[in-house]
């Protein structure tokens, strides 16, 4: 996800984003806990989203300020 996308996205969707992404987050881990994660640059890239989509909810928030 690119941080174009995100800035598009309300409020809502930004944070239903979040909660996507962090259950995407605890599956990853699991499987790499279990030896059973192939890809495991997917690790680092769910992450870097996370932290893109918590900047925008930080942006957002500020502006409704």
């Amino acid at each position: 996800m690119k941080a174009q996308e995100v800035q598009k996205l309300d409020l809502a969707g930004c944070q239903a984003q979040l909660m996507l992404l962090l259950e995407e987050q605890f599956k990853l881990r699991m499987q790499h806990a279990t030896g059973q994660l192939a890809k495991t640059s997917r690790l680092r890239f769910v992450r870097r989203d996370i932290a893109r989509v918590r900047t925008a909810i930080t942006v957002k928030k500020e502006a409704h300020l």
